[in-house]
């Protein structure tokens, strides 16, 4: 019932809105060159981290598109990755998620050369784009590491000093024990040091040497602006139809029985008598 009340309004709204076809390739292109104005307006603002040596980067993006496109989109960028090779990109995870009946989310992350990260983030974009979907979120977020990379390399080099200092004296042979006790104490604080700045620096490093990014996926309406307020006013509009129409269907019997009910009043009431 739902679903022919429903067609049944689309399609007198299709016949209400016929015009003469005069004009009309010149109003068509009017339309699409709006709605590509529209498109524009909403796509995201072409900026990107410049080259910063020393900062790792995060990129994340968020797109919306039509729900049967998903999976063919997830499945372009997953290729691209592949076509780079494993020293210049790696799939990290991968999540996809069908909620409700026709609802979509979807994930796909990468580890990423810092050198192509911005080129393989833009070319993402376009596939998107290509499909007719829309980039809803960029998020660039970086993080210096340069300075706790030279931290750890100075701490590193002091402590070795240091430590070189602590084995000549240890190599003396008139030491006494206590001496010796304290001097290989200090020396294995030394080496404790050391190493913790070196895992400190090898962790920064790692950091700088690859660049996550994430492409996330939602089904969703793609109609811009106006074009979306007007689908949205119409859905209501159908909507708030189909309830009065339902509540009519179920008031219905009941006033048919009310309306039976008065005619029956009004057929065998009782008349006052005439007056002699």
């Amino acid at each position: 019932m739902r679903k022919a009340f429903g067609l049944g309004l689309i399609l007198l709204a299709a016949g209400c809105g016929q015009v003469p076809n005069r004009g009309g390739e010149s109003a068509s292109a009017d339309r699409s060159a709006s709605n590509a104005a529209a498109d524009e307006e909403l796509a995201a603002p072409g900026i990107a981290p410049t080259a910063a040596p020393g900062v790792a980067f995060n990129y994340k993006y968020a797109f919306r598109l039509p729900a049967e496109r998903i999976a063919g989109i997830q499945e372009v960028h997953a290729q691209a990755c592949e076509k780079l090779g494993l020293e210049r990109c790696r799939i990290t995870g991968m999540y996809y998620h069908l909620t409700g009946d026709r609802d979509i989310e979807a994930r796909l992350d990468f580890k990423l050369d810092p050198a192509i990260a911005r080129a393989f983030g833009k070319q993402g974009i376009d596939a998107v784009n290509h499909v007719d979907g829309l980039l809803v979120e960029s998020e660039i977020n970086g993080e210096e590491q340069q300075s706790a990379i030279d931290a750890a390399r100075r701490g590193e080099t002091d402590a070795g000093e240091r430590l070189k200092q602590i084995e000549a004296q240890l190599a003396r042979k008139d030491l006494r024990s206590p001496e010796r006790a304290e001097l290989q104490s200090q020396a294995q604080q030394l080496r404790d040091s050391m190493a913790a700045n070196r895992a400190t620096r090898t962790e920064k490093q790692a950091l700088l040497a690859t660049t996550p990014m994430s492409f996330s996926y939602e089904s969703g309406d793609m109609a811009p602006g106006v074009r979306r307020s007007l689908s949205e006013g119409f859905d209501n509009l159908v909507g708030a139809l189909e309830w009065m129409l339902l509540a009519l269907i179920t008031l219905a019997p009941w006033l048919v029985v009310a309306l039976l009910a008065w005619l029956g009043w009004r057929r065998f009431r009782p008349r006052p008598a005439a007056a002699a």
